[in-house]
């Protein structure tokens, strides 16, 4: 089933549908209709030489000289050569996707001034199959991702280039092949589809959507190695999260609960420590604490999905036009920097945990470096190296993008969001955790099959998905193919579904 857009309703999880999956989009009728009538508001408006930013006026420092009507008819194609200056290797097709998803929903809202032909165009393209080519680097997100965006809107004009049908092609050829009219631009048409910080947004609403994911198999890691380090589980019962009152906490702890259920060390059957140490008993508020984070980034990320987000913006009930800045990307930047962060920070958690495993002094018992053989075998005592070098990857990575904005334009643009590099480090700071994660979970079931009890029911779950992907390490071998795959297994969330095909969904927990 197509999903609607109508400039409201847009979530994440829709967004992801549509960008990653390829599902459908409609346009609302009354949204067309909305589009239609601030139209008409706005060729009113040029026909009576009203004077209107990057309508009959240039844009930036140029905002002060006044177009005349044959400029204005010319005008939104150079500002789309202008603009199409990007760098570097193409942004995923899912993110170009995703950016497009969010720029139809903007227009839904009937406040760009665009013609229909060219939301409708946007739409067309996602439908079919056609994806621009856009360089990821080029954006300092205001106003807007003008750089990746235009590469967008070059395809209006029929040119650039797109995908289709995993080729690339020149522009209007993969137009032509999926039957798309190439709609030209018109006045305002350009800056209505650029003047946004659509990209970024995209990206870090795909971003969040896997993060989340992520954390749930933080979740059932951390139960793995807690099981295999004879966890004391009384830090995990619901009444002490409660009494603190962070939801988050509240959550992460009943996740791991559900992973322990059925597992002798919940029976008594095993003897564990008084108190153990932090790395294991402050797991749920940690974890909590990231989901609490994210879970605000979200809310911030499907406010700017839902917003509308150009400059200028026409009101055509009250016949006025309002420049602005609501293209700016902080409201999406600074809440995603915390994101990337709080990846970072239940990172370093599961190293800690990592290093309990495979340290002898910490491990209760288990062998050094979790093999039988120390001393002629060293088991999987590099692999902490390659957790450590990725996790001080993230660390340098989590240096705020936020605060460094780089005056552009003759300082008429003298504040920038640079929210585009903060989606570029996430990327990689997802990326290395990923990693990190795949690592710890495949020290804890190397763990859990030096261990003679029976584990809970969701932690086996996930040991035995585990030994699908890697071999119980018996000798040493080269762990570096063993690496890369727990680092897909962990992005591909097969891990997860393991797991709650026996406990039920976690997501919800």
């Amino acid at each position: 089933m197509a999903i609607i857009l109508d400039g409201s309703g847009l979530s994440i999880d829709k967004l992801v549908r549509v960008a990653r999956h390829g599902e459908q989009v409609e346009l609302a009728p009354d949204a067309l209709e909305r589009i239609r009538k601030c139209r008409s508001m706005l060729e009113r408006k040029i026909s009576a030489h009203e004077i209107m930013y990057g309508v009959n006026t240039g844009i930036g420092e140029f905002s002060e000289i006044v177009l005349d009507d044959e400029q204005v008819k010319e005008f939104q194609k150079y500002l789309i050569y202008n603009h199409a200056a990007g760098i570097g290797d193409p942004a995923p097709i899912e993110y170009v996707r995703g950016a497009m998803t969010g720029r139809i929903n903007v227009h839904a809202h009937g406040h760009s001034g665009c013609r229909p032909e060219i939301t409708l165009t946007l739409m067309e393209m996602l439908n079919k199959g056609v994806t621009p080519y856009v360089c990821q680097k080029g954006s300092v997100g205001a106003s807007g991702d003008l750089a990746p965006m235009s590469q967008v809107a070059l395809l209006l004009l029929g040119e650039g280039q797109a995908y289709y049908k995993g080729e690339l092609l020149p522009g209007a050829e993969a137009l032509a092949k999926a039957g798309i009219p190439v709609p030209g631009l018109e006045a305002r048409d350009g800056l209505a589809t650029i003047n946004g910080s659509n990209l970024l947004t995209a990206m870090s609403g795909i971003h969040l959507y896997d993060m989340e994911r992520w954390l749930k198999q933080a979740e059932i890691t951390a139960a793995m190695s807690l099981e295999a380090l004879l966890a004391n589980m009384k830090p995990y019962e619901s009444r002490l999260h409660e009494v603190r009152g962070f939801s988050g906490a509240v959550r992460s702890a009943g996740v791991i609960r559900r992973c322990f259920e059925g597992s002798d060390l919940l029976s008594g059957k095993v003897k564990t420590r008084v108190q153990d140490a932090y790395s294991m008993r402050s797991t749920p508020q940690v974890i909590g604490a990231a989901r609490d984070s994210i879970a605000y980034a979200r809310s911030q990320v499907e406010i700017e999905l839902n917003g509308v987000g150009d400059n200028p913006i026409f009101f055509p009930e009250d016949d006025i036009a309002l420049t602005g800045a609501n293209f700016q990307g902080s409201p999406v930047a600074l809440p995603m920097e915390m994101a990337g962060q709080a990846i970072t920070m239940v990172s370093v958690l599961s190293e800690r945990r990592l290093n309990r495993l495979l340290n002898p002094a910490l491990s209760a018992g288990l062998p050094p470096f979790l093999t039988k053989g120390a001393g002629m075998f060293s088991g999987m005592m590099l692999s902490q190296y390659t957790a450590d070098t990725l996790i001080v990857e993230q660390r340098i990575l989590c240096t705020p993008a936020a605060i460094a904005s780089i005056p552009a334009a003759a300082d008429q643009e003298d504040f920038v969001s640079m929210g585009m590099n903060t989606a570029l480090k996430n990327a990689q700071i997802l990326d290395n955790a990923y990693g990190i994660l795949g690592i710890e979970m495949m020290g804890a079931a190397q763990a859990l099959d030096l261990r003679d009890f029976n584990p809970g029911k969701g932690v086996d779950a996930a040991r035995r998905r585990v030994r699908e992907t890697v071999d119980f390490l018996e000798i040493d071998r080269s762990l570096a193919p063993d690496h890369t795959a727990m680092q897909a297994l962990i992005k591909s969330c097969a891990v997860l579904e393991a797991v709650e095909a026996v406990t039920g969904d976690l997501l919800g927990a």
